[in-house]
């Protein structure tokens, strides 16, 4: 990555995550937004990359849930050389910040990519922190998680998630799996927690959300399915307005109708893309629990035909949920910036366009949603 103090990136529109502003200029200093200008106010002897005619400036994605990128797999080697390689894969496709995401695995095992996340927050200005997934969770609902290292928490589980911390932590977990009130002493500590591979009932979803659980992984994958009589998470999500859902526009997880259907509920939709290692990469298969998997046409599956993460990145997630949803660009790019950032609690400096923010930003053809230029901390990356 390269970069350069004072300088202005104008482009034929700015969205700032909340409206467009035609023929105008961001002002980065250092790793911060300093403004955003007509750029007619730029002064004559400033420096400024033009970007290509009909380019969009936007806030810079970011993705809560990462397993890999660039052929590494976090849970395969849960060190801060696999998260750095994963967070430079995925940056190419405009996802200047996210969590490298580690699923189901040995208390060991658990605990070193804790370790390894938190030895980059501060330096490593892509990396927010770890997201969780696992290994409290239904073993009824595993998707391509081991069942075998699920588990109920104890003490010394509590006494990690909740000690102290560097940058963010999301877990997901089955409600029904946990004893009450874990969720609360969770989110009294500053956690995020989700809802995910669960068969957690309707009133059980609700008293999850009473001690503040907020998300829900992946709505509609792995998780007691909406039906008539039992509505289950799905709908606990949908009707409450204080909620995130997780969304994997892929065109495999979800039915796009059932997705379209959701972005009608009250919940704010997040994009992830739920990246295994060949995002990025150029690998086909890749190993998880000793198991090959494969990624066929942007699907990868075990040879059962279970679903094993997504081989999909934010650019082309946004460009599904325009293209398979029917969704403006404006909120696609919300999904994938402002809403992640509110969720984790960061929208203060993350996730827009505005004086003070960190200078997280990409360039997009609006027609081809080509990622054309990506800055992180106000530092362009190298495509």
């Amino acid at each position: 990555m390269s970069g350069s103090q004072g300088f202005a990136i104008a482009a034929d529109t700015v969205f700032d995550g909340w409206q467009q502003h035609q023929n105008a200029a961001v002002i980065i200093e250092g790793s911060i937004i300093a403004g955003l200008v007509p750029q007619s106010e730029l002064p004559v002897d400033f420096e400024i990359r033009k970007l290509p005619p009909g380019s969009w400036l936007v806030p810079g994605f970011i993705d809560i849930q990462v397993n890999g990128g660039g052929d590494v797999l976090f849970n395969n080697s849960p060190t801060p050389e696999t998260i750095r390689k994963i967070a430079e894969a995925h940056r190419k496709f405009g996802t200047t910040s996210l969590l490298p995401t580690f699923i189901t695995d040995t208390p060991e095992k658990t605990r070193a990519a804790v370790a390894a996340a938190q030895s980059l927050v501060g330096s490593e200005p892509s990396i927010l922190g770890i997201h969780l997934e696992g290994p409290f969770l239904s073993p009824e609902k595993p998707g391509v998680h081991n069942p075998e290292l699920m588990r109920s928490p104890e003490p010394a589980d509590l006494e990690m998630l909740c000690g102290p911390r560097k940058g963010e932590l999301l877990v997901t977990l089955a409600p029904e799996r946990v004893p009450r009130g874990f969720i609360a002493e969770l989110v009294k500590s500053g956690a995020r927690v989700s809802l995910g591979h669960s068969m957690a009932t309707y009133d059980e979803t609700l008293l999850a959300m009473k001690e503040g659980l907020s998300g829900f992984t992946h709505l509609f994958n792995a998780m007691r399915p909406l039906a008539s009589r039992e509505p289950g998470p799905i709908a606990a999500a949908l009707e409450s307005a204080n909620a995130w859902f997780g969304m994997i526009a892929d065109g495999f997880h979800v039915s796009p109708v059932m997705l379209r259907l959701a972005l009608r509920g009250r919940a704010r939709p997040v994009l992830v893309t739920d990246a295994m290692a060949p995002v990025g990469g150029g690998l086909s298969k890749f190993s998880l629990y000793g198991e090959e998997i494969e990624a066929i046409d942007g699907r990868c599956a075990r040879a059962d035909g279970t679903l094993a993460g997504a081989a999909i990145d934010m650019a082309t997630a946004v460009r599904n949920c325009v293209r398979l949803l029917d969704v403006p660009l404006e909120d696609a790019i919300t999904y994938a910036s402002r809403n992640p950032a509110e969720f984790l609690g960061l929208g203060h400096h993350l996730g827009s366009v505005r004086t003070g923010n960190r200078a997280d930003l990409v360039a997009l053809n609006p027609h081809s949603l080509e990622v054309l230029g990506t800055w992180v901390a106000g530092r362009e990356s190298a495509k």
